[in-house]
C-alpha cells in the first residue's frame, strides 16, 4: 500500500515501520503515547538545505533549524553534526542548545518580548544574532551589552506585507500582526536609523517570515524581493550597505495526502534567482542569506503512537475512538483545526474503511486529535499511528489534567534509542511546595 511519507513501510507482518523500526515494537517497549522520530529524515533534509545553500549562493548563506518546532538537547545534537545553525525564540531553547554544547555563534535569537534576564544570558552566551522586533528591545539590548561591555550583532525583523495564504494565526509577515517593524509607516526606516545610532549594537542585516505551511514559492519570492528594495533604500538614505539577510522559514509539509508540498529545493532556487536579480538591478553585494527551516526538517520524521482505549458508536452519529493521549500530547486540532493522517498501526495492511472521530482522553469535549478520519477496524488495545507529528507536538505539549509529557524515542537504521525519558507523576508535583 501507499503510505503518506516515503520513510513508512508496511513489514510482512502487517505492521506500520519508521526508520526500519516496527512501530507495535516501539510502543511495546516503550509505552503510549509515544513521539518517534526518524533520525535519518531529519539528516537527510538537512543535508538538502546545505545543498542548496552551497548551489543557489556559492555557499555564502546558512540554514538555522527553528528549534521552536522540536526542541530537546538530542535534536541540537544532531544539527551541530550536520553543520545547521539554530533559531531560539526564549531562554529555555537557548539553555537546552548550550547544555548540547551547540556553538553559540551559529545561533540567532528571536522573540517579539525578550526579558531582561534573556538578553544578558543570551549576551554571556555569545549568541551570533539577536533579531530585534522592536523599539524597546532595541533600547535594552544596547543598554544592558553596554553594561555588560559587549557588542551585539542585531537582525532587524521587517514586515514584508506578503500575504502567505495560510491560517490566520500563523500568518507573521502582514503589517498588523505582533512581530516586527512594519515597512508602510516608515517604523523599519526609523528602527534602522536608531540601531546605526547605537554605540553597543552592530546592525548587520534584517529578517522577515511570512508565514507557516505554505505550499505557494511566489510569496518567498516577492517578500525576497521586498526585503532587497528595503536595503537598497537603507543604503540610499544612511549609506550603510546591510550585509545579511534572513529570509525566514514557513515551507509547507505534507500532513495528509491532499497536500501537495513544493519540493524545498525548488523553493531555494527559484527565491536565489530573484535575489541575484535584485542585487544586480539594486547594485547591491550579495548578502549572506540565512533560513529558518524547523516545520520541514522535523514534521514528516515524526509520529506519534497511541493505544486505543474505549471504542464508542454512536447510531447515525458518529464513533468514537479513544486513545491514551490527546491535546496534552498534539493541541493542534484543538488550536487550528490541523489535518492528520493516522492508521492502526498493528493492521495497516488492512482497508481503511472505518470512519471514525479519534478522542484524547482529556476532561474537555474540544479534545479531539481527528474527525471523520478513515483508519482499519480497531478495537481496544490496537496501536493507533497519527503521522507527520515531527513538529509543535513535543514542543507544544502540556500537563493538562496532570497528564504526564510522552517520551521520545529517535529512530535510525532499524534501532531505537531514548531521546527523552517518559514523565512521571513524580516529576509532576517536583516544583510543588
Amino acid at each position: 500500500m501507499n503510505m503518506l511519507n516515503d520513510n513508512l513501510q508496511v513489514n510482512k507482518t502487517g505492521h506500520l515501520t519508521i526508520g526500519g523500526v516496527d512501530t507495535v515494537e516501539l510502543a511495546e517497549e516503550f509505552g503510549t503515547p509515544l513521539y518517534v522520530m526518524d533520525e535519518s529524515k531529519i539528516r537527510q533534509v538537512c543535508q538538502m538545505y546545505k545543498r542548496s545553500i552551497d548551489k543557489c549562493y556559492g555557499g555564502n548563506g546558512l540554514p538555522l533549524f527553528a528549534s521552536k518546532a522540536f526542541c530537546c538537547k538530542e535534536i541540537c545534537r544532531i544539527m551541530k553534526e550536520e553543520g545547521m545553525g539554530l533559531d531560539v525564540v526564549s531562554g529555555g531553547e537557548l539553555y537546552t542548545a548550550m547544555q548540547a554544547e551547540f556553538p553559540a555563534a551559529l545561533i540567532q535569537f528571536h522573540g517579539n518580548n525578550k526579558t531582561q534576564e534573556e538578553i544578558s544570558y543570551a549576551l554571556t552566551c555569545g549568541v551570533g544574532h539577536f533579531v530585534v522586533d522592536n523599539l524597546t528591545e532595541l533600547r535594552l539590548l544596547n543598554q544592558t551589552a553596554g553594561k555588560m561591555q559587549r557588542k551585539a550583532n542585531i537582525l532587524l525583523r521587517i514586515k514584508p506585507g506578503i500575504d502567505a495564504h495560510t491560517h490566520q494565526f500563523i500568518r507573521t509577515g502582514q503589517i498588523d500582526s505582533k512581530f516586527g517593524f512594519a515597512l508602510e509607516t516608515g517604523e523599519a526606516m526609523e528602527a534602522v536609523k536608531a540601531a546605526v545610532q547605537a554605540e553597543n549594537l552592530l546592525l548587520t542585516g534584517v529578517h522577515c517570515h511570512i508565514g507557516s505551511q505554505i505550499f505557494e514559492v511566489q510569496p518567498f519570492v516577492l517578500a525576497a524581493k521586498v526585503m532587497l528594495g528595503f536595503m537598497r533604500d537603507v543604503k540610499a538614505e544612511t549609506g550603510l550597505e546591510l550585509q545579511e539577510l534572513n529570509l525566514g522559514g514557513g515551507f509547507g509539509i505534507k500532513y495528509v495526502e491532499t497536500d501537495q508540498p513544493v519540493p524545498y529545493d525548488q523553493y531555494m532556487e527559484q527565491v536565489s534567482e530573484a535575489v541575484h536579480t535584485c542585487c544586480r538591478e539594486y547594485e547591491l553585494t550579495p548578502p549572506k542569506i540565512y533560513m529558518e527551516p524547523g516545520r520541514s526538517i522535523v514534521g514528516e520524521a515524526g509520529l506519534t503512537l497511541y493505544k486505543v482505549g474505549a471504542v464508542k458508536t454512536i447510531p447515525d452519529i458518529r464513533t468514537y475512538v479513544s486513545v491514551d493521549g490527546g491535546m496534552t500530547d498534539n493541541p493542534r486540532y484543538i488550536l487550528y483545526q490541523s489535518a492528520y493522517e493516522a492508521v492502526v498501526a498493528n493492521k495497516v495492511d488492512q482497508p481503511a474503511d472505518f470512519e471514525v472521530t479519534i478522542a484524547g482522553r482529556c476532561c474537555e469535549s474540544g479534545d479531539l486529535i481527528q474527525e471523520d478520519a478513515r483508519i482499519q477496524q480497531c478495537t481496544p488495545g490496537d496501536i493507533l499511528a497519527v503521522l507527520s507529528t515531527g513538529a509543535y507536538n513535543y514542543s507544544m505539549a502540556s500537563n493538562y489534567n496532570r497528564v504526564p509529557r510522552p517520551a521520545v524515542v529517535f529512530v535510525r537504521d532499524g534501532k531505537a534509542r531514548l531521546a527523552v525519558r517518559r514523565e512521571t507523576y513524580a516529576d509532576l508535583v517536583h516544583n510543588d511546595i
